[in-house]
């Protein structure tokens, strides 16, 4: 086999680890659970920026991950927790969303320039982590970067190469389906968006419960009890 079909493979191989836990879908969900509010441009505008934080936060977990989990004494039940709790409060905040009523009429009298500056970034938190680089894909990424160095039948300038191209190719594919959400919010319509903001709120919830067992799993299974 070819070096090239070796690095198609690395690429390949990849994809079908990272993306099911990467799962851009769930964070299309959450776009339209988050911008209600927002205009078309301001959407594509978050699209694009947590396109370009999923890659980061990739490349970093990938190159110095386990170096800065070390450096601050992070473990991967920690992170899983931690990550747990972010997506639970996140989730609280949109199954009871707080009724704004003098706001909402403010914000059909801004102007467009005013909206822009107002208009919350949810690009990196929640979009890019924990709902896209969440612990799992992060856990999963310093994972395989440790295994693969250990040793690996690929040849060395694949090792280099997939990584980002792999990490480019999960970007790109997040900033596509987000870039459908407009289409999506057009066809259910608002009271459409409300119902998947709650939907996604409950099912945000059970995610970081999730989450947060675990890693108080993981934390039981490392450190049994003493008899």
């Amino acid at each position: 086999m070819s070096e090239v079909s070796l690095l198609f493979q690395a690429i390949g191989l990849g994809l079908v680890v990272i993306l099911p836990l990467a799962n851009p879908l769930t964070t299309v969900a959450l776009l339209l659970g988050l911008s209600g509010n927002m205009t078309a441009q301001e959407r594509n505008q978050q699209s694009l920026m947590a396109s370009v934080y999923v890659f980061i936060i990739m490349m970093v977990a990938y190159y110095a991950g386990q170096l800065v989990m070390n450096t601050f004494g992070i473990s991967i039940p920690g992170l899983r927790i931690a990550g747990g709790l972010i997506v639970t409060f996140i989730g609280f905040r949109m199954l009871f969303p707080q009724p704004h009523v003098e706001e909402k009429v403010l914000m059909e009298n801004k102007t467009e320039e005013m909206k822009r500056q107002d208009s919350p970034n949810i690009a990196f938190v929640p979009l890019a982590m924990p709902s896209t680089a969440g612990p799992g894909t992060i856990a999963m990424i310093i994972s395989s970067a440790s295994t693969i160095r250990e040793g690996s039948d690929f040849p060395h300038w694949v090792i280099l190469v997939a990584p980002v191209l792999i990490f480019f190719l999960v970007s790109l594919i997040l900033w596509l389906t987000l870039r459908s959400a407009g289409g999506i919010m057009r066809l259910v319509g608002k009271s459409g968006i409300e119902a998947i903001s709650r939907l996604m709120g409950f099912l945000l919830v059970c995610m970081g419960v999730q989450f947060v067992i675990n890693g108080v799993t993981e934390i039981i299974a490392h450190f049994p009890p003493a008899a």
